[in-house]
């Protein structure tokens, strides 16, 4: 995938950098568009997460990187997490809401 919620964060923070420019402050408008907009994917990212935790699933779009910082099926943050470990943990997960 091209783009990550890192790319987003970057784009968020340049808009309100753009905002705060004495010089030539971003439009407002515009800076409403970029906040809908991001909003919109920010929330399509935690559909993808809630669709993991459900499933059990360990392989998203790639807009979260996993591996670097993973969420696991109750919530947890892993870190490094390699895919079994995260599978593991889906299955115990599983097990324990059943």
């Amino acid at each position: 995938m091209r783009n990550k919620i890192d790319d987003l964060r970057n784009h968020l923070f340049e808009t309100l950098e753009a905002l705060k420019d004495p010089e030539k402050p971003m439009d407002l408008e515009r800076a409403r568009a970029v906040a809908e907009v991001s909003k919109v994917i920010v929330d399509s990212a935690k559909v993808e997460v809630d669709f993991l935790k459900v499933t059990g699933a360990v392989n998203s779009t790639g807009f979260i990187p996993q591996g670097e910082q993973t969420v696991t099926p109750t919530g947890r943050r892993l870190v490094a997490a390699t895919k079994e470990e995260v599978r593991a943990l889906a299955r115990a997960a599983t097990k324990a809401t059943a």
